[in-house]
């Protein structure tokens, strides 16, 4: 089965985000974010959680800030080049956002719905060549 961290500093938000995903047959772990504890990617270490992720759901606003959560990204791209990132960004566009490349993520801009987030998972994971499995 697919399994998807989601990653959210509004812990309601990543519960109906988390809801959506299982909805759609994923399996889902959530984060609250480095807001609410030490990230180990802030210290460039490789984070267990997201190490058994096939795709990252990351809230822009979960670090705090645009530019502490835009190296954050760049740190779990470099560390994790093989799990793809949808990075949610509610009511504000970020022009940091890179759609290729090394630090390259699959951008949902606005308000989130169970549709589009289950198309930008799938999105990512076809980005890096990954399938989504299916529960057996």
């Amino acid at each position: 089965m697919t399994h998807v961290v989601v990653v959210h500093h509004d812990l309601d938000m990543a519960d109906q985000e988390g809801d959506w995903l299982r909805s759609a047959g994923f399996s889902v772990q959530e984060c609250a974010g480095p807001q609410y504890g030490p990230c180990p990617v802030e210290y460039g270490r490789h984070c267990p959680m997201v190490h058994g992720a096939d795709v990252l759901v990351y809230d822009v606003w979960s670090s705090g800030s645009s530019e502490s959560e835009r190296k954050l990204i760049e740190t779990l791209r470099e560390l994790h080049p093989e799990i793809p990132i949808v990075l949610t960004s509610p009511g504000i566009e970020f022009d940091w956002e890179d759609i290729a490349g090394v630090h390259a993520v699959v951008p949902l801009d606005g308000a989130p719905s169970a549709e589009l987030l289950t198309a930008a998972v799938r999105r990512a994971l076809a980005s890096v060549g990954k399938s989504e499995t299916l529960p057996a």
